[in-house]
């Protein structure tokens, strides 16, 4: 009879294990219509308190999101430049958000100007911005400069615009498309939507440096330069 019973429940006790399973959050990625069971986001905190995905691909380990924080690692606020004229004359840190918009801050992140960059201060502790040759890793890793952008570009056009070609985001590494401000005469923001510009810590001359973009019609990457006045978006990757 005790042995009519167990099987009885064990029916039983399965469906509750199944409902469970079911209710228990997960953080899942959906990438072309599919769940990619691979993709295992972990967590960091800048010094302002803001918190940011992280991504592991290959050896690395890189932000999922740009960097938004307004304040360095010592605790001291980065000079926040909203004149064009001003922007345009600097060579000292600053920063701003694509046009002057701060409801665009928390999506597409903060635009710095290459002296914020270079005061080594803006990544949190454990994490910096990453060198062209790191840039380079990545891409190859994800499999060349032809096809890169589309892997690590966010699906959709809800921030990019269409065709937003080849993007996939693979990787779970959501590239966002949140343009720059320009070090002409004007200060003028540009590319908003259409273009992901991100610098890197590799100085081409006095006046100018690299950074790498990513666009709304190709799924390629593409290395470039830009004088060191110019806001581009920021990506931390963790110290190797």
């Amino acid at each position: 009879m005790k042995i009519k019973n167990i099987i009885w429940l064990y029916p039983l006790f399965t469906v509750f294990v199944f409902i469970f399973s079911c209710n228990k959050e997960k953080d899942v990625v959906i990438v072309g219509g599919h769940v990619d069971p691979w993709i295992v986001y972990g967590s960091m905190t800048d010094q302002e308190g803001n918190t940011y995905k992280t991504i592991s691909i290959g050896t690395q380990t890189w932000m999922a999101g740009n960097l938004k924080t307004t304040k360095y690692t010592d605790g001291t606020s980065i000079t926040l430049v909203i004149d064009a004229t001003s922007w345009s004359a600097l060579s000292t840190p600053a920063c701003c958000w694509q046009n002057n918009d701060l409801t665009y801050k928390d999506t597409y992140g903060v635009l710095y100007n290459w002296y914020a960059v270079n005061t080594g201060k803006l990544c949190p502790a454990g994490w910096h911005v990453p060198s062209e040759v790191e840039w380079t890793t990545l891409f190859t890793y994800v499999g060349g400069s032809d096809v890169a952008g589309g892997k690590l570009k966010e699906e959709g056009t809800a921030h990019w615009f269409s065709p937003n070609a080849g993007a996939n985001d693979e990787y779970g590494f959501k590239a966002l498309p949140g343009g720059d401000r320009l070090s002409n005469p004007d200060g003028l923001f540009s590319n908003l939507h259409q273009v992901g510009c991100w610098w890197t810590t590799t100085t081409h001359n006095e006046d100018w440096n690299a950074y790498w973009l990513l666009y709304d019609n190709s799924s390629r990457v593409q290395k470039s330069f830009c004088q060191k006045k110019c806001g581009l978006s920021v990506r931390c990757v963790m110290d190797f």
